[in-house]
């Protein structure tokens, strides 16, 4: 039987009632992760989608090259070489204009 696991807000499944119930779970992992256990033990984690937006997201927090691309953005800004927003200011010609 499907319980919450504590303090996650995440709901836990036991293996067997995935294989069994597949099709009427991800719809509900559509609105909050679902923790797979394995005799009792969390052994993985259903993530439903409910836009391709979720699903690119997704893929992007998960890209160890974006991570990276992050990271250095990050010591960038600490080295100074951040842009302040009082100088994001950029003037945008109408097309067709010059």
């Amino acid at each position: 039987m499907a319980r919450a696991v504590r303090k996650s807000g995440m709901k836990e499944v036991r293996l067997s009632e995935i294989k069994n119930d597949l099709s009427r779970l991800l719809p509900k992992a559509e609105k909050r992760k679902i923790v797979i256990t394995r005799h009792g033990r969390p052994a993985g984690v259903l993530i439903g989608f409910e836009s391709e937006d979720d699903w690119f997201e997704c893929r992007l927090e998960n890209d160890p090259r974006f991570e990276r691309r992050i990271a250095a953005a990050r010591g960038s800004i600490r080295a100074g070489h951040g842009i302040r927003t009082s100088q994001d200011t950029c003037k945008v010609r109408p097309s067709g204009r010059r």
